[in-house]
């Protein structure tokens, strides 16, 4: 049995009273379930990634990528990317700090494509509304869009480009690090778990609630003529229409859901997404403190094109 059929039965019981054969009722009915369904696997999963987080402070990272080669540098910062709490826009600080405390350029770059366009609500939406399959590409692609933009920034050699002031930094590298007690961890998860909730949440209900609309009452055959999986400009314009916009997974991915049952295709839906959280114009604005425009362009045009071509990708073996 499905684990959110209790869920499934609920929201069948509180719109019981609507006829079924109404967009209100589709609508309804997909608006309660899912609002319910990823709440719980937001606050289970979000507790979990916060108490292993714990383990890995900023400090911690920063100091252990600082003494990695450069290709393994590349790696473990997209996956140290992932578990880290930060959004494309906060991230900027830390990119600061690895910068200052030696850490390979292309390491630094890798890190700054993967915190914002992996984390742990991307997953978790992704989980609970397509399924584990599709959550498993999200985070290979989202890892080798990571890598790889790192590695080709590093092969620039375009070190150049960053702004005066970041090179000749210099970050204090002896730090204290105090690690924390078992109940220490626990309580740290009960309030970054709370703290998240409370800023996302609101998100999350606003995302589903405009698919929820889109589920129930766009034609089935209207955003597929436009955005479906045989039209080759759709993943571009998806891409280029997210860059302006500046919101996190928790408002974007629900609306994937009712996109793609629209008729969408996966791999445009997915780019659209990554566009609004890896390439987000206000995360330009903050990067241009750090790094001349020659850079950011540069930056934007890697990731830009490994975004298309993961969402070509999709398309193709998602059909």
């Amino acid at each position: 049995m499905d684990i959110f059929y209790p869920v499934e039965l609920l929201a069948d019981l509180l719109t019981s009273k609507l006829d079924a054969a109404t967009p209100l009722y589709s609508a309804a009915n997909f608006f309660i379930y899912d609002s319910i369904k990823i709440l719980i696997l937001l606050t289970v999963i979000i507790f979990i990634v916060s108490f292993i987080r714990t383990y890995f402070t900023p400090e911690k990272v920063r100091l252990y990528l600082a003494k990695k080669n450069k290709y393994l540098g590349n790696i473990l910062a997209s996956l140290l990317g992932i578990i880290t709490p930060f959004c494309s826009c906060s991230a900027v600080p830390l990119f600061l700090g690895f910068v200052e405390a030696g850490v390979p350029l292309g390491a630094t770059f890798s890190f700054l494509v993967a915190s914002p366009m992996i984390n742990e609500v991307a997953v978790v939406l992704l989980l609970g509304m397509f399924g584990f399959k599709i959550a498993a590409i999200y985070i290979i692609s989202g890892l080798l869009i990571a890598i790889f933009s790192g590695i080709i920034i590093d092969r620039l050699k375009i070190e150049n480009l960053l702004a005066d002031f970041v090179l000749k930094n210099k970050a204090n590298t002896n730090i204290v690090i105090k690690d924390k007690s078992f109940k220490e961890r626990i309580r740290y998860a009960n309030y970054y778990t709370l703290d998240i909730i409370k800023k996302v949440w609101l998100y999350v209900l606003i995302g589903i609630g405009i698919g929820a609309w889109i589920h129930g009452y766009i034609p089935a055959d209207f955003l597929a003529k436009y955005a479906g999986g045989d039209n080759w400009f759709a993943v571009p314009l998806a891409i280029l229409i997210g860059i302006p916009l500046y919101s996190n997974a928790a408002g974007i991915i629900p609306l994937m859901g009712a996109l793609t049952e629209k008729g969408v295709a996966m791999g445009t839906a997915l780019s659209f997404m990554m566009a609004v959280t890896a390439l987000s114009l206000p995360e330009f604005i903050i990067l241009k403190k750090v790094m001349k425009t020659k850079l950011i362009v540069v930056y934007a045009l890697i990731v830009g094109l490994g975004i298309i071509f993961t969402g070509y990708l999709f398309n193709l073996i998602l059909r």
